[in-house]
């Protein structure tokens, strides 16, 4: 009760600090109220368009988020095993960590349709992250526990469960958190500027075009919540199966 009491009470001083800036803007344009901007969800929520745009925009993000982490597990794995490939691979990793996402976005435009380009996005936001971490962990394994394992002939898989899992678990952990928030971050900047149909981000464009001050509240509201929900249930769902593999 302590901490639900806790958290309300910070709620509320922020809905404060909103309305003081909202009363210090003076007009509607300018900066929504808390009030409106509640009004302007509700009715959003009413609409089987804005669901629509819920579960697509969800899913496109998703996906590029599986294929992120599928893939920087992937290339962290053969970069550590293979210096060659670390070689060959560390310019790509360079020059996806050091361009603009917005110039990706910009290129992918070119390339894919307006529905794949948040998904682009997305991947390249995550793969970096997962990658160094991933790498970052098999490179900490002990020595000490590989070389017993080696001495006593342990499998190949045994290896990987017991020796590099643990390693690996907490930077893996930490990268999959962090890339959750920067792919939401990234998969509604890319639905910003492609516009796909049904979209969180083509609602967010539609209500700058037309200066719906409000509605652009309501839509960044939405993006936000999602953000904060997608993150809680990835650590929710982390933690679990930590506890399900401890003995």
């Amino acid at each position: 009760m302590k901490k639900v009491l806790h958290w309300f009470l910070i709620a509320l001083l922020w809905i404060a600090i909103w309305w003081m800036v909202y009363r210090l803007a003076g007009h509607d344009v300018l900066f929504a109220s808390p009030t409106a901007t509640c009004k302007q969800l509700s009715l959003l929520m009413t609409q089987s368009e804005f669901w629509r745009s819920v579960v697509y925009s969800m899913g496109r993000i998703l996906l590029g988020f599986g294929l992120g982490v599928s893939v920087g597990i992937l290339l962290a794995t053969l970069t550590s095993i293979s210096p060659w490939c670390r070689d060959f691979f560390k310019p790509l990793l360079s020059i996806i960590k050091a361009t603009p996402v917005a110039s990706f976005i910009i290129l992918a435009l070119v390339w894919l349709k307006t529905g794949l380009v948040p998904v682009f996005a997305t991947f390249l936001v995550v793969l970096p992250i997962v990658w160094a971490n991933v790498f970052q962990g098999i490179k900490e394994t002990d020595q000490y526990l590989l070389e017993m394992a080696k001495a006593f002939q342990i499998p190949l898989w045994k290896k990987i469960r017991h020796i590099y899992f643990p390693s690996v678990r907490p930077y893996g952990t930490a990268a999959i958190v962090t890339a959750m928030g920067m792919a939401w971050k990234a998969g509604i900047a890319a639905e910003v500027i492609a516009t796909p149909m049904n979209s969180l981000g083509k609602g967010i464009y539609n209500a700058k075009i037309y200066l719906e001050t409000t509605e652009l509240f309501a839509w960044t509201t939405v993006v936000i919540l999602l953000s904060v929900i997608l993150e809680r249930m990835v650590i929710v769902l982390l933690q679990k199966k930590k506890a399900v593999k401890t003995p």
